[in-house]
């Protein structure tokens, strides 16, 4: 059973060219039934100075796929969700490849929503654990 308001297909949420997640090389690659799946290059769009993945590169992957899970969730002719607070975890660095993560919700209410988002390498091996918190707004 899926979690979703309407069909996400039809509801794209970034034109081409005109945001970070398009800017840095965010993919989004599938949209489950409670999940979605984007992937990351690790590239100079995304290393900092050291070489290593940024982790803010990080953290807007995960705050990408949680407000998209969140926005895919609500009615957008009534509501609009903004995050909150977002939290991080690094535990493994990388030099290059690709970065692929997926958000799930925790917990989906009336006026909030919690989404966790793991980042994992090619390998599989997680490189990033995430939390989001966003706000359920009423459209007035």
């Amino acid at each position: 059973m899926t979690i979703w308001f309407g069909n996400p297909k039809d509801r794209p949420m970034f034109p081409a060219g005109t945001t970070m997640p398009d800017y840095i090389g965010i993919e989004l690659l599938e949209i489950g039934d409670d999940y979605i799946t984007a992937r990351m290059p690790v590239d100079h769009r995304t290393r900092q100075p050291a070489g290593l993945l940024h982790g803010g590169a990080s953290v807007t992957l995960a705050e990408t796929l949680g407000s998209m899970g969140a926005w895919y969730s609500i009615d957008p002719k009534k509501q609009d969700c903004v995050g909150l607070e977002i939290n991080a975890n690094h535990v493994r660095g990388m030099r290059e490849g690709w970065v692929y993560g997926t958000a799930r919700p925790l917990h989906i209410g009336r006026t909030t929503q919690l989404w966790e988002i793991k980042i994992t390498n090619e390998q599989d091996k997680l490189v990033c654990v995430s939390r989001i918190t966003m706000a359920i707004l009423d459209k007035s």
